[in-house]
């Protein structure tokens, strides 16, 4: 299985779920591969937000060698299953997304059970605390993902 997992910039909310995402994989049932995207493309070619690094490096999670990149119009082919940080981009996404992938685009929070129809906030604009809830926000996504894929297997 191959999982997208997008925000607005990619390089606060979805580098997080990325790297929480892929320090569980070796604990889940299901393989699986990730990666992460912004709708928009301004960030590209760069790394994370250093607070995000630094929250994350906090948990034992390097994300450091992420780099920001713009969702592409084949990552609808490539991706089996698309997470949103919040409903902007779960719109933008589904308005460019082929029918035939509509359906496997979805809020993160809710497909992983962490909250129905949740957003993850985003923390650009916030300070330290900010940070460290979105942290544990993709952690609780990375279980609730672990959860659900093993129902599936």
């Amino acid at each position: 299985m191959n999982i997208l997992f997008v925000c607005m910039g990619n390089i606060c909310r979805s580098p997080l779920l990325e790297g929480w995402a892929a320090h569980r994989r070796a604990d889940s049932a299901v393989p699986y591969q990730v990666d992460s995207a912004g709708t928009g493309g301004w960030h590209a070619g760069l790394p994370p937000d250093p607070r995000a690094i630094e929250v994350a490096r906090q948990a034992g999670i390097d994300i450091s060698g992420q780099r920001a990149r713009q969702v592409q119009f084949a990552d609808f082919q490539r991706f089996d299953l698309v997470l949103c940080a919040d409903r902007a981009n779960l719109a933008e996404l589904r308005m460019l997304a082929p029918g035939a992938a509509r359906g496997r685009i979805a809020l993160v929070l809710d497909w992983c059970g962490v909250k129905r129809n949740g957003e993850l906030p985003d923390p650009y604009h916030g300070g330290p605390r900010d940070f460290e809830r979105v942290c544990s926000l993709a952690r609780e996504a990375a279980d609730g993902l672990l959860r659900r894929l093993a129902t599936q297997a």
